[in-house]
């Protein structure tokens, strides 16, 4: 199977100039700095995943923010002088985010022809600005597309968008996921145009009702919500997903799930259906986010992180773990101290 060559081990610096708590100078200027990602080098990664708000980058009126770019820039640099490889992952666009509570309407931007016109006039900046770093930069087309019925639409975005940064940047990797939150059973369905430096992309939170537990964001999540790992069946963590809308996404409920175990097995047959159109295209995978919250038990955290690093590893798929620093679940924070070695382990 193809590799994402460079791209094999990495965390993704969420919070700095995406999902921001306030979108302000200061807040850019500390959140994260040369010495964090020194240590990102340190603990054994080859690259970041630096998401990004279009909040950052381009005003009410449609302008760029030229100030904005510099943090991109910098990461850049600090990435170069680290000998970090960086992808560059557009968190949220005008008129859509993965968290569909945050915009009027979500949907809108799949039917909108004005702003998919501002998604692709974002693109053909970023591409214009950072071409020349193809060797060490891939571009992310968008974040977690969440509803499934979108497949076609999203599709036909994905494709002038690709077709668009390929004309500027040709030696540029260029990253995009499905939809069902980049589902790994909606790798299949990614239908763009694809050449020898495209990657299909997922998301792995499986099971979510144990990665998020007790996560305060979530619909129908309760503060004593409690799912352990391993151990559980099938059955038993969808009927505990059932009571999670966001969890109903999940590909738990895949047909090829049916009658299996939580266990060291899970993430081999979640993956499956992602590795056969990775052969079939020759189109390599990447995990571009995985992770659990730092209100699940430490110990079952580290046995899960072992068991999706030995299905990514088995199969070449490089990995991104959310995330750095705070965010509910920073590797910083002191409840990752086990996960932490676990993690720096594995390089």
């Amino acid at each position: 199977m193809s590799k994402f060559e460079g791209f094999y081990k990495g965390i993704n610096l969420g919070g700095w100039i995406s999902q921001c708590s306030e979108y302000t100078k200061e807040h850019y200027e500390s959140f994260i700095c040369e010495d964090d990602i020194k240590t990102i080098k340190g603990w054994g990664f080859d690259h970041v995943r630096l998401p990004l708000d279009y909040e950052v980058i381009l005003d009410e009126k449609g302008n760029f923010i030229e100030g904005g770019f510099s943090y991109i820039d910098r990461c850049i640099e600090w990435c170069k002088k680290n000998s970090l490889n960086m992808i560059l992952d557009l968190h949220k666009t005008p008129g859509y985010m993965f968290d569909t509570n945050a915009v009027p309407n979500p949907d809108a931007f799949f039917h909108d022809t004005a702003l998919q016109d501002l998604f692709v006039k974002i693109w053909t900046e970023l591409a214009s600005r950072y071409a020349s770093y193809s060797s060490m930069l891939a571009f992310e087309l968008l974040n977690e597309i969440v509803n499934p019925k979108l497949e076609r639409e999203w599709n036909g975005i994905a494709t002038r968008a690709i077709k668009t940064i390929r004309g500027i940047a040709p030696d540029s990797w260029i990253v995009v996921g499905g939809v069902d939150y980049n589902s790994v059973s909606a790798v299949p369905g990614i239908d763009v145009p694809y050449d020898k430096k495209t990657v299909f992309t997922f998301h792995c939170y499986e099971p979510l009702v144990f990665t998020h537990q007790k996560a305060p964001w979530v619909k129908g999540m309760t503060a004593d919500f409690e799912v352990s790992y391993p151990g559980s069946s099938i059955e038993y963590i969808r009927e505990k997903s059932a009571l999670i809308p966001q969890a109903q996404h999940g590909a738990v409920f895949a047909k090829c799930m049916d009658g299996l175990k939580i266990d060291e097995h899970f993430f081999e047959n979640l993956f499956a259906p992602a590795i056969e159109a990775s052969k079939k295209t020759g189109v390599p995978l990447y995990c571009g986010e995985y992770g659990v919250i730092d209100r699940a038990p430490q110990e079952d955290t580290v046995r899960w992180l072992r068991d999706i690093h030995k299905a990514l590893e088995k199969h070449q798929i490089g990995r991104a773990l959310w995330s750095y620093k705070e965010m509910d679940f920073g590797l910083t924070g002191s409840h990752y101290d086990l996960a932490r070695k676990e993690i720096t382990a594995s390089s």
